[in-house]
């Protein structure tokens, strides 16, 4: 079983169709809403958790940009403040993904959005809030 979570925006001409229902009924994925902004005649935004067979998902996310929506990972959405960041190095011991790790010697703190799963344990960790997610 495969289980990503991403980021769908979409137009405001497609709210009033059943797109997540397609997603289950043609692509056999399961998903659940993390979260969602949903309103009549505007863009909107999801954040759905997706599970299912590998090339499930990967029709599933090809029939959405076909449709014109715009799907990315959720890790994209967590984003480091470069100037609230003190490089203490808590957030990398919360990090299950390596996306964070210190640069020997500086001791800088370095994210890596790509190893990012979106799980947001840094966003908590970080007592300067520097770790941010981004979802509107």
């Amino acid at each position: 079983m495969y289980s990503k979570k991403v980021v769908i925006r979409y137009p405001a001409d497609i709210v009033g169709q059943p797109i997540i229902y397609q997603l289950v009924k043609e692509y056999d994925l399961v998903f659940n809403i993390l979260k969602a902004r949903v309103f009549p005649r505007r863009e909107g935004m999801m954040v759905l958790e997706l599970a299912g067979l590998k090339e499930n998902f990967d029709g599933g996310v090809r029939f959405l940009k076909e449709k014109g929506l715009r799907v990315e990972p959720l890790s994209k959405s967590v984003s480091q403040n470069s100037e609230k960041c003190v490089h203490c190095g808590a957030c990398t011991a919360f990090c299950p993904t390596d996306a964070l790790s210190l640069e020997r010697p500086s001791m800088k703190v370095l994210f890596d959005p790509e190893k990012c799963s979106g799980c947001e344990f840094c966003v908590t960790a970080c007592p300067t809030r520097a770790m941010e997610v981004n979802l509107f």
